[in-house]
């Protein structure tokens, strides 16, 4: 669905690379995933290996990595009402998966349940919610890119409608 008029071929470039970062954190999840399936893994991995690579880097390497990423796209970017609306909702949907995916790997950490290190647990619970966390987010994240390099909005079930009641009309 297009929404508050035609978007530039560069809001839509810059809203197809913000919905990488939730994609590529969505990566961790996949292990089991990729043991059993090596080929996806190959068709995943390795286009995504320089970005994984630089992503990791910053996010491991700088204290506060994750959080800073965050809040400087919450702060210059969703919060700038000079910006497109376009950009905007895109980049707090996107922002929104990531704080899902953070609130999941807290709770499977104070539960117990290592979810990011699925792959030869031989737990299977572990291993099939590591798996839909993973195609979850990694779907929604693609779907999302697709839908933005065509200048729709992407219309993701509760996120989009939280992404919406943020950004004031």
């Amino acid at each position: 669905m297009t929404r508050r008029g035609s978007q530039t071929p560069g809001d839509r470039i810059l809203a197809c690379v913000i919905y990488l970062l939730p994609l590529l954190e969505s990566i961790r999840y996949g292990g089991y995933l990729f043991d059993l399936m090596p080929l996806l893994a190959k068709l995943i991995l390795i286009p995504l290996s320089p970005l994984l690579m630089l992503y990791g880097g910053f996010v491991q390497g700088v204290p506060f990595g994750g959080l800073i990423i965050f809040f400087a796209l919450f702060l210059l970017v969703v919060r700038n009402r000079n910006l497109s609306h376009f950009l905007r909702f895109n980049t707090m949907q996107a922002l929104i998966i990531k704080i899902g995916l953070s609130l999941i790997a807290i709770v499977s950490q104070l539960i117990g349940l290592p979810l990011q290190t699925a792959a030869g647990s031989g737990n299977l619970l572990v291993a099939v919610i590591a798996n839909m966390v993973f195609l979850a987010v990694f779907g929604g994240s693609l779907y999302a890119i697709i839908q933005t390099a065509f200048g729709r909005y992407p219309d993701l079930p509760v996120v989009s409608d939280a992404a919406y009641q943020h950004l004031d009309h």
